[in-house]
């Protein structure tokens, strides 16, 4: 153990050594001189001893005896102590290779531990090399062992550790290695056959398809999936290039991370390419950390008609990043990356104080729609950081639209229940976005209280194509005539789209026809030609297509 170690540092310790050392020379030293005088004083007492017995001679010097007598001690003295020495010497033994046992074995599966597998990597790595094989590292990673423990307990969770080593060490071929890197990760280091990685895919097979297998612990069966990333020396002596074991640790838990991200439950050998998006990966995180507060990321409003009319109603908020090493970033590449590091409530709220800024010299009929996260609407508290926003930039909130995605229902539809009900007691309307895309059912279409249903542009952008997709919009926007919700169509792009939509009904719609998502100092020029700043407060005019806008700017 590590304690076992540290202890034998300590100054203390050291004092200790040298005084055992110290009485064991001594000891030693006793019983040497011991045996000598022995056999120098019973050469001389012995011989007259034996003479006296017979009467052949006088009585030997008392004092020369009672040498003799102090030297038979001294010697079992010696003897005894030897023997001491050596059960000693035999249980420091022990006491080492436990505590060696303990520092590369983990305790609970038996298997090596992160520590240890690295030098065993490289002594297999010198090995297969020298007999003309190769090796492959294969990173296993329990998916979601988190949420067993949290349901099961952590005894539960220690048993499925074990269950899994047993598994994954029963399929291990001959001089392969299995090691318990940490937490719910094992690494198993096989000797390959570069001319067959066909064989490890194989064996990453059986791993993902035993360590599925359910798993009884009182009377509960727990059902888990692995994730499974692979790496192998052979793609590097093919390029020339030296490996070592932290390299294929690396790599391999690299594959395992691109395995997770592609769905869990399935294995990937590692690419290069791999290790290229995991740096892009690490530049957006610590980028959006940073542009943060430095307000890289700034709004764009995509303008929102009525599709009869053409009359302009409003603008959706989008999020944009102008990163200075990235240049401009969609939103579908940082947005899930802020969701899984927390940034999304700091990023969306840093977003809607300049929404709110910006909107407010529009004209008052316009309003603005701001896309709200899931990750957002898991905080009790959002409603009122929302409502302290608007009074903050004295923004009406009959003005502001809020969009939640289906996906949002089916976290936790007690705190959604209440975040869109203290909303809209407070005059903001609610949409639901992307609709048709999830699970929402009828049952909560009907309780929840919302204002208006957006159809995905998936659907919007199919009108082109037949009338399958005629029929599919069609029946949406009945379903919001029966359910009295208004309707918005996004992703318009096409005059055709836009004729098919017109025989629908009074509907809003969206889409690159009316122009692509712009900064707010180009719908402010838009606004101002347009008569519809808030200072003009001119009658709201008909939304034409962004060319003909472009071209009364230009006029």
């Amino acid at each position: 153990m590590p304690g076992i170690n540290a202890n034998t540092d300590r100054p203390e310790a050291k004092v200790q050594k040298l005084g055992r050392a110290e009485r064991d020379l001594l000891a030693l030293g006793i019983a040497v001189a011991a045996i000598l005088l022995f056999i120098g004083t019973g050469w001389i007492v012995v011989p007259q001893i034996m003479r006296s017995w017979m009467g052949l001679g006088a009585a030997p010097d008392p004092a020369l005896v009672n040498a003799l007598i102090l030297n038979v001690a001294l010697v079992i003295f010696g003897w005894r102590r030897y023997a001491e020495l050596t059960d000693e010497i035999a249980e420091r033994r022990k006491a080492e290779e436990l505590a060696r046992e303990l520092a590369e074995i983990d305790p609970l599966t038996g298997a090596l531990n992160r520590r240890s597998i690295g030098p065993a990597t490289d002594a297999l790595l010198a090995d297969t090399k020298a007999s003309g094989r190769s090796t492959a590292f294969v990173m296993v990673d329990l998916d979601n062992f988190k949420l067993v423990n949290d349901l099961n307990g952590h005894l539960a969770g220690d048993h499925l550790l074990r269950t899994t080593a047993d598994r994954i060490r029963a399929l291990l071929p001959s001089g392969a290695l299995l090691a318990r890197l940490g937490g719910d990760e094992f690494a198993c280091v096989l000797p390959m056959d570069p001319r067959y990685p066909d064989r490890i895919d194989q064996f990453a097979s059986l791993v993902i398809e035993r360590v599925g297998q359910p798993v009884v612990v009182n009377d509960t069966t727990i059902e888990v999936t692995v994730s499974v990333g692979m790496a192998t020396a052979a793609d590097h002596g093919a390029k020339g290039v030296e490996t070592d074991a932290n390299t294929l640790i690396h790599q391999a838990d690299i594959a395992m991370y691109h395995a997770k991200k592609r769905g869990k439950n399935r294995y990937f050998w590692f690419e290069e390419s791999m290790e290229s998006e995991l740096r892009f990966r690490s530049e957006v995180e610590n980028g959006i950390r940073r542009g943060i507060p430095l307000g890289e990321f700034v709004p764009y409003y995509e303008q929102q008609v009525d599709v009869s009319t053409g009359e302009l109603s409003g603008f959706e908020m989008l999020a944009r990043w102008h990163s200075p090493t990235l240049g401009l970033v969609s939103p579908e590449v940082f947005i899930p990356v802020a969701e899984e590091i927390g940034a999304i409530a700091d990023l969306s709220e840093h977003l809607i104080e300049q929404a709110l800024q910006d909107a407010k010299e529009w004209d008052p009929r316009l309003s603005l729609s701001i896309n709200i996260s899931p990750v957002q609407l898991r905080d009790p508290w959002f409603s009122q950081k929302l409502l302290k926003m608007l009074v903050r930039h004295n923004f009406p909130p009959q003005r502001l639209d809020i969009e939640i995605t289906e996906s949002c229902l089916h976290e936790n539809i007690g705190v959604v229940r209440t975040i869109i009900t203290s909303l809209k007691n407070q005059g903001v309307t609610i949409s639901l976005d992307d609709f048709g895309t999830g699970f929402s059912s009828l049952s909560q279409l009907r309780t929840l209280p919302f204002d208006r249903l957006k159809i995905d542009r998936s659907f919007v952008s199919e009108l082109k194509d037949g009338q399958e997709a005629d029929k599919l919009v069609r029946a949406i926007v009945s379903l919001g005539g029966g359910l009295d919700l208004p309707i918005t169509a996004e992703g318009i792009e096409t005059t055709a789209i836009l004729a098919k939509l017109k025989t629908m009904g009074e509907l809003k719609g969206q889409g690159y026809y009316f122009g692509k998502p712009e900064t707010a100092s180009a719908v402010r020029e838009r606004l101002a030609a347009l008569g519809l700043l808030a200072t003009a407060a001119a009658p709201v005019e008909a939304a034409v297509p962004a060319d003909a806008a472009d071209h009364r700017l230009a006029g």
